[in-house]
């Protein structure tokens, strides 16, 4: 295709070129959640799940900030621990949190497009805090189908879910 020129344009002998549009890349399991979608059930699974399990560690476990601050790579385990084992239930019993019931997306096996095995909701979500602390999850801004490396270990999908 020839270079179009401003002045062509102006005139009407050449139509402009209309701008891509961005599309999402259907996977063979459905669209993927796009990634508001995606950061908004973060949000929501840390204030509902995350956040009752520090405020038990704080002040039920270590009576305090002091006493968490003492023992700080324990507290973080009794806090990580029990949200991995909690989210992999969540995913490997519905396929979503509830931050992904609200925002309408659901975790599957990409090759299968069924939910994933408990194991496999296990080994996603060990590798989803992993993930979290060494800043791989920027892969998603990268990818057109926006999966992280978690995801990508684990073998599975965020995809949007059909309206109902």
């Amino acid at each position: 295709m020839a270079k179009q020129r401003f002045r062509d344009v102006k005139q009407g002998r050449v139509r402009p070129a209309e701008p891509k549009k961005k599309r999402s890349v259907p996977t063979r399991t459905g669209l993927p959640a796009t990634l508001g979608q995606r950061f908004k059930a973060f949000i929501t699974d840390s204030f509902m799940i995350l956040m009752p399990l520090m405020y038990i560690v704080f002040y039920l476990v270590f009576d305090g900030r002091e006493g968490f601050a003492q023992h700080k790579l324990l507290g973080w385990l009794y806090i990580l621990i029990p949200y991995i084992l909690i989210t992999a239930l969540f995913l490997a019993k519905t396929g979503q949190t509830p931050g992904m019931r609200a925002y309408e997306i659901r975790t599957v096996d990409c090759h299968s497009g069924e939910r994933p095995s408990v194991g496999g909701s296990l080994l996603r979500q060990i590798l989803a805090v992993w993930d979290f602390f060494l800043f791989t999850w920027i892969l998603q801004f990268f990818r057109r189908d926006h999966r992280t490396l978690h995801e990508i270990l684990s073998g599975t999908c965020l995809i949007r879910e059909p309206s109902r």
